[in-house]
């Protein structure tokens, strides 16, 4: 039997795979978040696409603020198609780099008039293809108004993949790819919005609230550095000489 003293250095026992670790990881992350839902505010797919192109580096909460005096001003993909440039960038210039999105929205809205008869296609493949829209977005759309299941993997999704040891990759793609290996594709939508509300509510990027975390358990904690224990301050002078007298008497 190892003495107390080697028993208390031993390691924790290695966690299982990721394959073993993920279904109970949904599982009680579904219990902390029975209602995660997308957090961008639509009212159908045209919306949510618009909406998604402009939560690129911004908040849902501040996308959500713009959209419904942009949604009232352009109700179609027509009506977005041939507004006014100029119109459209003040209407969305508080989410951010807001040229380049007012650019995209207009572009993607004339394909849209164009090929898909102002209609938001159901397909993968089509919507990527549109300017601004990505993996990511169509994701979102096709989960949320399709109920075609979609692994969105945006910042949270990306970190927490990573720190749960679900995933090394930080490439998006990559990590959408294996995901979808070990998640069941009913539960990859509603897995994303997990992910992403516990991203937000305890599993920081910087300070993670680990001791408050539901899965703790089964995750490795991958980037997260441990606490250090403080340096003992080194003792005066004075304090070091009375040290060596009393070890001397």
């Amino acid at each position: 039997m190892p003495c107390a003293r080697y028993h208390n250095r031993m390691e924790a026992p290695p966690l299982p795979p990721a394959r073993e670790r993920v279904g109970p990881i949904d599982a009680i992350l579904t219990r902390h978040y029975p209602e995660a839902a997308c957090a961008l505010t639509h009212a159908n797919p045209l919306q949510l696409l618009i909406a998604t192109i402009l939560s690129a580096q911004c908040t849902d909460a501040r996308v959500n603020l713009v959209t419904p005096a942009l949604f009232a001003r352009f109700r179609t993909a027509q009506d977005f198609a041939t507004c006014d440039i100029t119109e459209l960038q003040q209407l969305v210039k508080s989410t951010g780099f807001y040229k380049n999105k007012a650019k995209h929205i207009r572009a993607c809205c004339v394909i849209l008039v164009e090929t898909f008869g102002g209609e938001v296609p159901p397909s993968l493949d089509d919507l990527v293809v549109l300017p601004g829209v990505g993996r990511k977005t169509a994701n979102v759309v096709l989960g949320n108004c399709f109920d075609i299941p979609g692994i969105t993997v945006d910042t949270h999704v990306g970190r927490l993949s990573r720190r749960l040891g679900l995933t090394r990759h930080e490439d998006p793609v990559k990590v959408e790819l294996e995901l979808m290996e070990l998640v069941p594709q009913p539960e990859w939508t509603a897995f994303s919005h997990r992910l992403i509300l516990h991203g937000r509510a305890i599993c920081f990027a910087r300070k993670p609230r680990c001791e408050a975390c539901p899965v703790a358990a089964l995750c490795p904690k991958v980037g997260v550095a441990t606490k250090a224990k403080p340096k003992a301050k080194p003792k005066s002078r004075q304090k070091r000489n009375a040290d060596d007298t009393d070890a001397t008497d």
